[in-house]
């Protein structure tokens, strides 16, 4: 029985190496589930899901409050310095199948290092990676999460003087995610405040879609 107390969102990162997902992917969660550190080479080479704890205070319904649940899918970046982008779309695309199948999923998070320009050719494979995993409707199903805010702010930039000084690829690609975006400084354990104020923001997303979910099938093409 579907327990109408409680909201379980289901959430996937993608993103290329050293953008801070997997650290993205803690703070979401209030934990550290998934592996993150420095490296000179893709940390991340499979797919790992993480769950948070039963959240209060987050989110109501119809007057009463709701108890929240987060999983997150952390998923090898693409690109890769191990693998081929080959397998880490099927890799991607199996494990959102078996975690997801039946629940579906809510939003797929690109994450972009907020400290650094997005670049066309960069901007267009991962647009192209996400539609090959999404299917058409991936606009609706997609947010850009921007890491590494500390940065930015430290260099004297505001979110909204960011965005104004940003490119215009950046621009474009929020822009056709429908400005679904999200500022986070994930170099620092991230308090409760800030965490609550981000899962609020994607829940805000999740309803202006009227929390539609993209469903999976099996595949073992």
């Amino acid at each position: 029985m579907v327990d109408t107390n409680e909201m379980i969102i289901n959430l996937v990162l993608l993103g290329k190496t050293q953008t801070g997902k997997s650290a993205a992917g803690n703070s979401l969660l209030g934990s550290s589930d998934f592996e993150s550190h420095c490296s000179p080479s893709s940390v991340t080479t499979r797919c790992s899901l993480g769950r948070s704890c039963r959240m209060l205070g987050i989110m109501r319904r119809n007057g009463c409050e709701v108890a929240l649940r987060v999983r997150v899918l952390d998923t090898p970046s693409y690109p890769h310095s191990g693998l081929s982008k080959e397998q880490v779309r099927d890799t991607v695309r199996s494990a959102l199948a078996h975690h997801f199948r039946e629940e579906g999923l809510h939003l797929a998070l690109l994450v972009l290092r907020a400290d650094l320009p997005l670049c066309h050719d960069e901007s267009d494979g991962a647009v192209q990676f996400i539609q090959e995993l999404l299917g058409p409707t991936w606009k609706d199903f997609t947010a850009v999460l921007l890491t590494h805010a500390d940065k930015a702010e430290e260099a004297g930039y505001s979110e909204e003087a960011y965005l104004h000084s940003a490119s215009s690829t950046l621009l474009s690609l929020l822009n056709s995610v429908q400005h679904k975006y999200i500022f986070i400084d994930n170099q620092k354990s991230i308090i409760k405040k800030e965490r609550t104020t981000v899962l609020r923001k994607l829940l805000n997303f999740i309803r202006q879609n009227n929390y539609q979910v993209l469903l999976f099938k099996h595949s073992k093409e």
